[in-house]
């Protein structure tokens, strides 16, 4: 069977007597490859490899730095299919979502690529007499991240792209779901020019996770998964003195007001819910109608959009979504599903006991729709993560506003509408971290920043765009006087007070 390495010091490195698990082929259910589970020890190298890298790095201008990274998406993009290959075949997406995975990751290298005019300070001449002023942006030294199943080459590069841009060394963390892209795009980096130990990959759960937030020599960690997880990621290493961004969960809501183009929506809305199984951060998994004949129009037309929506094989190019990413995934679904019929919901599309034709022991699910949903059902406040999609219905405007604003999640929501006014409204007053105006899954572009608000998000700073140069920097500020070759008035004199400009 297969071995999935860890990747430490520029080159492919096996578990040794470590434990391992298996990784799932998810449209057959079986093994296809074991992957091990770094321990503390195996942290400590390649954070020590990392370490031992950093500053001469750091040290490289960053013109040269935007060159490897360059050189990077290039060999990135001259290998996407066979990325996309191994990417779908470990998660089960389709080829198409999976190249979509690796192209919005490279948006991000692509403008790392900018960074020797990202770092540009700010300078002020004639700050005080004969003085002046400048900032800089440094590194923090050996960072890490930690990414979840679901964007196993996206988040990655959201994360490594900037940081290692900005001079700083890499330790990632992926899931030991899917984990051999990451160790592709490590061995890429390296043939891309970036010297030994600036990114490694170790693999693992939660003990590698625990020595990673816990290790003294890493000065910052940036998280994406689950609320519960980021929430004592953050916790565990701020108390530490290290800098933390941890995206978890999400809720997020569409809004459909009366006046909206309900076909367009339908197609926006099934797509954003069903697209790559419902299992992302930014999918739509609950609809807002406004209004009793809104709701009844909205719900006649997803049915029958739903009806035709073919689930199969990631190969399949007439496929709409492939398999979920494993059995226990599955069967967590599954309960949300039960659980929505038993809080009283209307079942309206029941997607259980889908069978592939081929594919029977993967770890499949038909698209599933309720109705009258209510915002007290746990199915509705806690995240589900599958193709499922929630219709709660709203009498007003205001009403609808309230649901996104109220719920614990606050990652992103949108509204269709041909209203300016209604829309320019909610996206003023929404209680979530990123909007969209007729478009169902408002990830903002490269140069703008991707993050939640309450439990979608815990720390200050998003990821990417000019918040992730932020957050893998820190400022210093240097106050300058230069004498002047004759002693002027006051140079020959103690100050004790405080200086004034």
């Amino acid at each position: 069977m297969r071995e999935i390495p860890h990747f430490i010091a520029g080159a492919a490195s096996p578990g040794h007597g470590e434990r391992f698990t298996p990784v799932y082929d998810p449209v057959s259910g079986t093994p296809q490859a074991r992957v091990p589970l770094g321990s503390h020890e195996e942290v400590d190298r390649a954070v020590r490899a990392a370490a031992a890298a950093q500053p001469s790095w750091a040290a490289v201008n960053p013109q040269r730095r935007a060159r490897v990274l360059f050189e990077f998406k290039r060999l990135v993009e001259s290998r996407l299919h066979e990325l996309a290959e191994l990417l779908s075949s470990e998660h089960g997406k389709l080829l198409a979502d999976s190249r979509g995975d690796i192209e919005r990751g490279l948006d991000v290298i692509e403008f790392a690529c900018g960074i020797p005019h990202l770092l540009k300070g700010e300078y002020s001449e004639g700050a005080g007499p004969g003085i002046d002023v400048y900032s800089l942006r440094q590194p923090l030294g050996v960072v890490a991240g930690i990414t979840p199943f679901n964007f196993p080459a996206m988040i990655p590069m959201w994360m490594f792209g900037p940081a290692i841009a900005c001079g700083n060394a890499f330790i990632l963390k992926p899931s030991e779901k899917d984990p051999s892209v990451a160790v592709r795009l490590a061995e890429l980096m390296m043939e891309a020019g970036a010297p030994a130990g600036v990114l490694n990959v170790v693999q693992g759960a939660k003990a590698a996770v625990d020595a990673l937030i816990t290790h003294p020599l890493i000065q910052a960690v940036s998280f994406v998964g689950s609320s519960e997880v980021a929430e004592r990621v953050y916790s565990c290493a701020t108390a530490l003195g290290k800098r933390v961004q941890a995206m978890g969960g999400a809720k997020n809501h569409g809004i459909v007001l009366p006046d909206a183009d309900l076909d367009r929506a339908v197609r926006d809305i099934t797509g954003a819910a069903f697209g790559s199984a419902g299992e992302r951060c930014m999918a739509l998994p609950v609809v807002v109608p406004v209004g009793e004949e809104t709701a009844e129009a909205l719900r006649a037309r997803l049915v029958a959009a739903l009806r035709d929506l073919r689930v199969g094989v990631p190969a399949d190019p007439q496929a709409d979504y492939g398999p979920l990413v494993s059995a226990e995934h599955r069967e967590r679904v599954l309960r949300y599903i039960q659980m929505g019929v038993d809080e009283g919901a209307e079942l309206v599309v029941d997607g259980r006991g889908l069978e592939p034709q081929g594919a029977a022991a993967g770890y499949f699910l038909g698209p599933t729709l309720f109705d009258r949903v209510t915002p007290p059902m746990r199915s509705y406040r806690e995240e589900i993560f599958g193709p499922v999609l929630q219709i709660v219905r709203a009498a007003t405007f205001e009403e609808a506003l309230a649901l996104p604003s109220g719920h614990p999640y606050g990652n992103g929501a949108s509204i269709f509408t041909r209203s300016g006014s209604a829309a320019r409204e909610f996206a003023a007053r929404v209680g979530v971290g990123m909007v969209g105006i007729n478009v169902p899954i408002p990830v903002p572009v490269a140069y703008h920043s991707f993050g939640g608000w309450k439990r979608s998000a815990f720390g200050d700073a998003n990821q990417h765009g000019m918040d992730g140069v932020r957050f893998f920097t820190r400022t210093k500020t240097v106050t300058a006087r230069w004498p002047q070759g004759r002693p002027g008035p006051t140079d020959d004199q103690q100050s004790f007070v405080m200086p004034v400009t």
